[in-house]
């Protein structure tokens, strides 16, 4: 769907209009294209005293392909500003960040990017340092909201002893892979199996069977793409009534169809038996389907509330626990090193008018995922969720001008986010360079100004 407003104030005259009468302009995002370097311009790397993490930090840069560099000083229009906060111990410490970004975030190149890397304040020695590392959050997602020109913030936060499972997040926070996700937190801990470096960061799902749901179009469409473009070997399952459309995306992306309705009582059964006789087994699960039958609480009637919790929840609980199951030799269908990523939703966190039975749907999954992550990793497997925002599809074409035009404004980045980029935060989810991302969700929304 095209944002006209976007095109217009991204043309010379529109441009032009648009600073005379003081309209916002929206930047047009760089996004990932394959074979293209993760950075385009020199990035500066520092940190604070005693910090843990500037010298690995170092290191990622250093090993990303054809992007130049810098190790420190201001530079000209710096891709990236990323800056060690292990160190800060205290309030007063705090003040590290001011020196390093006052005079530098000015100068950051359009779509660049903002990283600080702390420690979870959870794991504090004592409460000062607690009240510091806390206090990174604040920052972090204040400054998304200052950056402009398309340019996004992210706090990642690094358990000690999880330093060298860093690359895959700090690889995707620095890239245009995660165009539309700013002001967020992510926790890096150490991977609930063993590091798994991928050989090629270009398609780090080579060998992988992935499963995604909702495939036959939309975001499900678009991730079953961006899966197979990473290397997998994509069954892109829907419904019986799309099994046409279905057919026509696995033949693209050279995978196999598998028409089949999630709320089925034998769906699970029939899954694991079509993953067993024609790929061995599953590596990556996206439960992606899910339908919306939008009324006020007072106008739903029952019929629509069942239909949304079973296809958005209960199929997810009961085809992932039958993915879990033991076989006769012990093992489940889903390998050791797997990966579930759940689709929820801004509505699943801030709620939405006539979407209590969505918005329920869509905060179950966050509950499950965050339910099973200790579970599943003592299996070697994670399970996260992305929480998109307003997203450019047929469903948000059909709401009201107004009420669309505020969906794709209210949020730092002041558009509405494309269905890659749903993707391609499912697709870091999906690597096995992400095992110590669990029990998580991403917020793909441009860092909207509704809910937390």
């Amino acid at each position: 769907m095209v944002d006209r407003y976007q095109k217009l104030t991204s043309s010379g005259p529109g441009a032009f209009l648009a600073k005379r009468l003081g309209l916002p302009r929206p930047e047009v995002l760089e996004r990932h294209r394959p074979g293209r370097p993760v950075l385009s311009g020199p990035v500066v790397v520092e940190g604070a005293d005693g910090g843990r993490m500037t010298e690995p930090l170092r290191a990622v840069v250093a090993s990303l392909p054809s992007a130049e560099r810098a190790a420190g000083g201001s530079g000209d229009s710096p891709a990236a500003l990323v800056f060690d906060a292990t160190g800060i111990t205290d309030s007063t410490g705090l003040r590290a960040l001011h020196a390093f970004f006052h005079p530098r975030v000015r100068s950051l190149a359009p779509c660049g990017r903002v990283v600080v890397v702390g420690t979870p304040p959870e794991l504090a020695r004592d409460a000062r340092e607690a009240a510091a590392q806390r206090a990174l959050e604040g920052f972090v997602r204040s400054v998304g909201k200052e950056l402009r020109r398309g340019a996004t913030a992210h706090l990642l936060l690094v358990a000690p002893g999880a330093e060298g499972a860093v690359e895959s997040t700090v690889r995707f926070a620095l890239s245009a892979r995660s165009a539309y996700v700013s002001g967020q937190v992510v926790r890096v801990a150490e991977p609930v199996g063993p590091v798994a470096v991928p050989a090629d960061w270009e398609r780090p799902l080579d060998g992988k069977v992935a499963v995604v749901t909702g495939a036959a179009r939309g975001i499900g469409e678009v991730v079953a793409e961006t899966l197979a473009r990473d290397g997998a070997t994509v069954v892109c399952l829907d419904v019986p009534g799309q099994a046409e459309e279905l057919r026509a995306v696995a033949e693209r992306i050279g995978g196999d169809a598998l028409p089949l309705d999630v709320t089925a009582d034998d769906a699970g059964d029939t899954l694991v038996g079509h993953l067993r006789e024609h790929h061995g087994g599953l590596d990556v699960m996206v439960h992606n389907a899910g339908i919306t039958r939008d009324r006020t609480l007072g106008r739903m009637d029952a019929d629509r509330w069942d239909a949304v919790v079973a296809v958005n929840l209960t199929a997810v609980e009961r085809l992932t626990e039958r993915l879990l199951e033991a076989d006769d030799s012990g093992g489940s269908v889903l390998r050791e090193g797997g990966r579930i990523v759940c689709t929820s939703s801004m509505s699943g966190i801030a709620g939405n008018v006539g979407q209590t039975n969505y918005a329920a749907s869509k905060a179950g999954l966050i509950g499950l995922v965050q339910a099973l992550a200790p579970t599943v990793a003592e299996r070697g497997i994670t399970v996260n969720a992305v929480a998109p925002g307003f997203i450019e599809t047929r469903m948000t074409a059909a709401i009201p001008l107004f009420v669309r035009e505020a969906g794709r404004r209210m949020n730092s980045l002041g558009q509405g986010g494309q269905p890659v980029d749903v993707a391609e935060a499912v697709a870091w989810f999906a690597s096995p360079g992400s095992g110590g991302i669990n029990g998580q969700v991403l917020r793909v929304c441009g860092q909207s100004l509704l809910g937390a």
